[in-house]
């Protein structure tokens, strides 16, 4: 069968990469169409998936909505050359779109519940909406639950192993705490409205983490000349052996977190969008502590992140609670492969 898929974010490679490589294993033929935001088409190109370009795409509301008319006419042109039986992709409404006007299925998965603009411009024209089970919202009858999560699409030990050589490119010794620290630009649609942690309390946080172990700060944005010297220089593809050996992961991406967490790696996530997945990693298994944006929030995650910090078994304590997590979970990718190939 045929299927397209397409890419809206860097994280979206990810989600469906381990995908790719088994369908067409089995003879199966996949389209890539691709956003070139941020690291998205380097990553098709690391992992040797040929993609059509749709172009950077736009900022603002105004520039958002006419992007939208042009990622569909963009997508359009590619499926009438491609002629696919079925259209993949996380939540986003241009696949969506254009299967509901050639008539096609549009398998569509998600897991923001915050992200109601693109619920709204996706799920009336989708076929079936696949969310992990803990997912808050009700979608209707198109609407399918499913055990996991999106990072396991990737981060299933089927698919990852880790790469120790990550800490000589650290330059960490062996038994050495590091902490990695994620701050976001806050440029997404979802995110309008909304704001991070204080520049005053990135540099506390960073400060007095410091004091504990190495600190690498990954950021999408511009970072002050006093924190540009922790900036993670590392190969970008390496970002998920780095999290793994690390001793706790802190910041403002919901995704990271999510990805530290089925790692074994305990997460801080600072960020007044809450998200389903992340509140079942705290309250279900621990590997993730939740807080809001507000400043005595912002004051209460640093806190929580020097008490995990310096606890020495602390390594031991979450590798455990990972193993719990995926004995209770499905392999996301092989439950799409499954879903997809209903459509063959």
């Amino acid at each position: 069968m045929k299927i397209l898929i397409d890419i809206n974010h860097p994280a979206h490679v990810h989600y469906f990469r381990s995908f790719y490589l088994l369908m067409t294993a089995r003879g199966h033929e996949v389209a890539f169409v691709s956003r070139d935001k941020e690291m998205s088409h380097r990553l098709l190109h690391l992992y040797n998936i040929a993609y059509i370009n749709r172009g950077k795409g736009r900022d603002g509301k105004i520039g958002k909505f006419v992007y939208l008319l042009y990622a569909d006419l963009k997508l359009m042109q590619a499926s009438l050359k491609f002629r696919p039986d079925v259209f993949l992709n996380f939540l986003h409404p241009y696949p969506s779109q254009v299967a509901k006007i050639l008539g096609l299925p549009s398998l569509v998965f998600s897991d923001t519940e915050h992200a109601s603009l693109h619920h709204k411009l996706t799920v009336p024209f989708a076929t079936k909406v696949f969310t992990p089970s803990c997912y808050r919202l009700d979608l209707g009858e198109k609407h399918v639950r499913f055990n996991s999560y999106m990072e396991l699409a990737y981060l299933h030990p089927n698919y990852f192993k880790p790469n120790p050589e990550i800490l000589k490119l650290l330059d960490v010794k062996e038994g050495e705490k590091y902490v990695i620290v994620r701050f976001v630009s806050w440029a997404a649609v979802h995110d309008f409205g909304h704001s991070g942690m204080t520049l005053e309390n990135k540099r506390k946080a960073v400060r007095l983490l410091a004091r504990h172990a190495k600190v690498f700060i990954s950021s999408e944005g511009v970072l002050p000349e006093d924190l540009e010297q922790y900036r993670i220089r590392i190969p970008f593809n390496q970002i998920h052996d780095a999290l793994y050996f690390s001793a706790l992961l802190f910041g403002e991406s919901g995704t990271m977190a999510s990805e530290a967490a089925v790692l074994g790696t305990p997460s801080i996530f600072i960020n007044s969008n809450s998200l389903g997945y992340l509140d079942e990693q705290e309250y279900k298994y621990g590997l993730v502590n939740n807080f809001r944006s507000g400043l005595e929030d912002q004051e209460k995650a640093i806190a929580r992140a020097l008490e995990i910090i310096q606890d020495d078994n602390s390594t031991n304590k979450y590798r455990a609670l990972r193993e719990k997590l995926l004995q209770d979970c499905t392999d996301t990718t092989q439950f799409m492969m499954d879903e997809v190939l209903k459509y063959s």
